[in-house]
């Protein structure tokens, strides 16, 4: 049994449940740090040097984002990851365009510790800014090949795609892997009050927007999602 979440940390208000490691430079739940740490070795033995770009991400940062994205100091994304003119849009739609893209502060699955979003460093063509979007993991895309290997082998590891596909909130995110176990305790004992109090106290812009919808983002935005793989040896 992973080590359980208490509402602290279930919302990313607490750091008590994470490691910090230094090489490489994230923090992860403590139960995730070694598969996670063998599933890079795995990696670099086929030739790719996995970076993550995001592990473990506590509220205020979380909050962070979606503040810059609500007041337009940050780009809004539509259904294909284009960016969009956020001028004329209220701020029912600014909150509907952020969810597609970003969890509430609160109900990120990345406060767990459980979640790392993957990159290839060694893919990288010299100049290049990821952006860590699907057309980079697509056919063709500068990760495609990570993609193929990390279908076939992160689940032997433990991690899966919560966003594999669309099930009508979060978009697909290829780069995406939760440790099955402790992801899945966490969402089984998360509910909207713990989000709501977490979020009650916030400066969170969009906030009494974001409460009155708040059961029905926790539907389409927390539960909606892929179920993790039968993994055979």
């Amino acid at each position: 049994m992973p080590r359980l979440l208490d509402a602290l940390e279930l919302t990313g208000r607490s750091r008590t449940h994470v490691v910090q490691l230094e090489s490489p430079r994230l923090a992860l739940h403590c139960d995730v740090v070694e598969p996670f740490l063998d599933l890079r070795t795995a990696a670099a033995a086929a030739g790719f040097d996995l970076v993550v770009s995001s592990g473990f991400r506590d509220f205020e940062a979380q909050c962070g984002i979606w503040n810059r994205k609500f007041r337009g100091e940050r780009a809004l994304l539509d259904e294909h990851g284009t960016e969009i003119d956020a001028a004329g849009l209220d701020d029912e739609q600014r909150v509907g365009h952020i969810l597609r893209w970003s969890a509430l502060p609160g109900a990120s699955r990345h406060h767990w510790g459980s979640e790392v979003d993957l990159f290839d460093a060694a893919a990288i063509p010299s100049g290049y800014r990821v952006q860590l979007v699907p057309d980079e993991f697509a056919p063709g895309g500068v990760f495609a090949r990570l993609a193929d290997w990390l279908e076939n082998h992160a689940p032997r590891h433990g991690f899966y795609r919560p966003y594999a596909t669309y099930l009508g909130g979060v978009r697909p995110e290829p780069w995406h892997w939760s440790f099955v176990t402790v992801a899945g305790e966490a969402m089984a004992i998360l509910t909207p009050a713990i989000i709501a109090e977490a979020i009650t106290g916030a400066d969170l812009d969009g906030k009494a927007i974001v409460l009155n919808r708040l059961e029905a983002i926790y539907r389409q935005y927390v539960l909606a999602v892929a179920s993790p793989p039968v993994v055979t040896a």
